[in-house]
């Protein structure tokens, strides 16, 4: 699957988790906590639903800093 698609994705699992946030702004870039706003439930939630999404199964508590980290866990983790 490509960056974009996982961008894309990762947007909509945001919609669900965020609905008031205008995900428009949202790159690679992006810090989750900072730009996001994203906090510890919210990426519990986050994590969960690209879990579901893509297949896998986290390997331990992820540490993520920015939408492109997810985005490069997806890709090496992913079986979709």
């Amino acid at each position: 699957m490509e960056r974009e698609a996982i961008l894309k994705e990762l947007k909509e699992i945001l919609t669900l988790i965020k609905p008031s946030m205008d995900l428009t702004t949202v790159t690679e870039e992006s810090q989750l906590v900072r730009d996001v706003g994203l906090d510890s439930l919210t990426i519990l939630l986050l994590s969960l639903a690209v879990e579901n999404k893509f297949g896998f199964k986290f390997e331990g508590t992820p540490k993520f800093e920015t939408v492109g980290e997810v985005i490069d866990y997806i890709t090496a983790h992913s079986t979709i």
